[in-house]
């Protein structure tokens, strides 16, 4: 039988989602849980593999198991058992050929930007003294990624993938205060994508480049153009998006 799980977590404090030698991982430490609490060895499959110190307000994970599980017992447990950076939220069964990576439709990620010092913010926004940043300016900008499918110039270096085409459906800033949040949505994204976006729409904002550099930077397909990556603490993915036909109670 095949389960998914939704859960949140803050980032702090892993090394990104996926499980690697010598450091603590959000995946690891799920396994683990998983595995004493069920009494079989438990492997997961995430729906994405979020970076180290990257957040997640709702991620996805499935696992197999020969056990019959209660949902609601099992979701106890694991709540009390897990550290309180990490949060269960839902436990699915779900169809066996049903995949947190491959059949999520859509991701949805938000970077967020706090113009000063917060204390209480310290650790899930990226705090930007005294810049003068002009939205509107960015917002334009961001209507460019419409028009393209190719972010190779976004991308990290050295990716092993087939293809780097993404289809982007939602891209724009909001401020709400000091707060200033972009909001991205695409069918799947590049490793380093968002952050590599964000610090390139940033030096948009703050006049180091105009809207038609911020074209020409998509179309070179180089990511040594391109801005740098902000840091990864401000960084949410907030929603993936499943078929509703893979839940099976």
């Amino acid at each position: 039988m095949r389960y998914f799980i939704e859960l949140s977590y803050n980032g702090q404090k892993y090394h990104g989602w996926q499980k690697q030698p010598n450091a603590v991982s959000i995946q690891e430490t799920i396994e683990k849980a998983l595995t004493l609490l069920l009494g079989d060895e438990i492997l997961v499959v995430g729906c994405g593999r979020t970076d180290t110190g990257v957040h997640a307000s709702q991620f996805f994970l499935h696992f197999d198991t020969d056990n019959k599980i209660d949902n609601k017992e099992l979701l106890f447990k694991l709540n009390a058992f897990l550290p309180n950076d990490i949060a269960i939220d839902k436990i699915l069964l779900v169809s066996n050929d049903s995949h947190a990576r491959f059949s999520a439709i859509y991701r949805s990620y938000e970077y967020r930007i706090h113009l000063g010092k917060n204390p209480f913010l310290f650790d899930t926004t990226w705090q930007l003294q005294n810049k003068n940043i002009d939205i509107v300016k960015m917002n334009i900008a961001a209507k460019v990624l419409y028009e393209y499918e190719n972010f190779k110039c976004f991308s990290r270096s050295k990716t092993d993938v087939k293809t780097y085409n993404c289809t982007i459906t939602e891209a724009k800033w909001e401020k709400d205060g000091k707060l200033i949040i972009f909001y991205i949505t695409a069918n799947r994204f590049l490793r380093n994508m968002v952050r590599a976006i964000v610090g390139t729409l940033l030096e948009v904002g703050q006049g180091k480049m105009s809207i038609e550099d911020f074209r020409n930077i998509i179309e070179s397909k180089d990511r040594t153009r391109a801005g740098v990556s902000v840091k990864a603490k401000g960084l949410f993915l907030t929603k993936v998006s499943y078929p509703k036909s893979i839940v099976k109670e």
